[in-house]
C-alpha cells in the first residue's frame, strides 16, 4: 500500500487515478478516502478537493447500489485530515470523528430501505443463533443498529486518517508518526467532557441516547496511543502489543482502556515513567 501512497503522491493526475481506481474496486474502496486524505495532509485543502472531485464518483456508484460506507468516510476523512495539518494534533482530529458518527446516522436514517434490510439481516442471524435469549425489540434493535453503524464508521474514518498519516511519515518524515502517535494524550478538560457527555447518553434522558459509544472512541484510541508509548518508554517487545491487541478484541478490555486514558490525560503515565527513568539513569 505504500507503493500506491508514493504514485499518488508523484502528481495530481495520479492521485487522481489512485483515488478513482481504488474507489472502484469492492474492499480496496475503503483505501480512496485515506489517499484524499493523504493529500489533504501534504498538500493542503484546494489539491485536496481537486482530487475529491474525482475520487467521489465511483464512491457515488456504491451509495447509489446500497453501500454508503466508502462515500461516508470520504466526507469524514477531508475535514479530519484538514484539521489534523493545520493543528498538528490529534485531539482535535478525534473529536471531529464524532461528526462523522453522526453524520452516518443521518445518511443511513435517509436510506430507509437500507436500514430496514440490515435491520432484517440482524434479526434473523440472532434469531437463528440465540434462541435462549430473550427477545429484542424491533426498536431496540434498529436504535442499536443505527449507533453502531455510527461507530463503525468513526472507527474506520480514524483507521484511514491513521493510514494516511503513517504513509506521509514513510514518505517525508520517517519516525514521525510513531512518535506524534505515542505522545497522543487528551487534555483533562477534553476527557472530562467526555466522560459527562457518555454517562448523559448512557443514563440519563437525553438527545444524546445512543451515543454513549460514540465519546467513548476518543479514549480508547487515546488508550491505545497511551499502550504504544509505555512500551516504547519501556522498551518491551513488540510482542507485548501483539498480546495486547488480542485481548483488546473483547469489549470490557475496550472499557478498560478507555478508563486507563481518562486517567491517563490527568496522570501522564508515559511521561512520569520517563522522568523516572531519566532520574534512575
Amino acid at each position: 500500500m505504500l507503493g500506491l501512497a508514493r504514485y499518488a503522491m508523484n502528481g495530481r493526475r495520479q492521485a487522481i487515478v489512485a483515488s478513482m481506481l481504488s474507489g472502484m474496486v469492492p474492499l480496496l474502496n475503503l483505501i480512496s478516502p485515506a489517499i484524499v486524505g493523504l493529500v489533504m495532509l501534504r498538500q493542503g485543502g484546494t489539491a485536496a478537493m481537486q482530487v475529491a472531485i474525482w475520487a467521489v464518483l465511483p464512491l457515488l456508484g456504491w451509495a447509489w447500489v446500497g453501500d454508503l460506507t466508502p462515500l461516508i468516510l470520504l466526507l469524514g476523512v477531508l475535514p479530519m485530515a484538514a484539521v489534523l495539518r493545520r493543528t498538528q494534533s490529534w485531539q482535535p482530529a478525534l473529536l471531529v470523528s464524532l461528526l462523522v458518527g453522526a453524520g452516518s446516522e443521518v445518511a443511513l436514517r435517509l436510506r430507509p430501505g437500507v436500514l430496514e434490510q440490515l435491520q432484517t439481516q440482524v434479526g434473523n442471524f440472532l434469531a437463528q443463533s440465540a434462541t435462549d435469549q430473550p427477545e429484542i425489540s424491533a426498536e431496540l434493535l434498529q436504535t442499536t443498529l443505527i449507533s453502531m453503524f455510527g461507530v463503525m464508521h468513526m472507527m474506520v474514518a480514524i483507521t484511514c486518517l491513521i493510514l494516511a498519516r503513517w504513509w506521509q511519515a514513510r514518505l517525508y518524515n520517517p519516525g514521525g508518526f510513531q512518535a506524534e502517535f505515542h505522545a497522543l494524550r487528551l487534555q483533562p478538560q477534553v476527557a472530562g467532557l467526555l466522560l459527562l457527555l457518555f454517562l448523559l447518553a448512557g443514563f440519563g434522558p437525553t438527545a444524546l441516547a445512543g451515543w454513549a459509544m460514540y465519546f467513548s472512541l476518543p479514549l480508547l484510541i487515546a488508550g491505545i496511543a497511551m499502550v504504544h508509548g509505555l512500551v516504547k518508554v519501556k522498551g518491551w517487545s513488540g510482542m507485548m502489543l501483539l498480546g495486547f491487541y488480542l485481548l483488546l478484541m473483547s469489549p470490557p478490555i475496550m472499557q478498560i482502556v478507555a478508563v486507563f486514558a481518562l486517567i491517563d490525560s490527568f496522570y501522564d503515565f508515559r511521561g512520569r515513567l520517563k522522568r523516572r527513568d531519566d532520574n534512575e539513569n
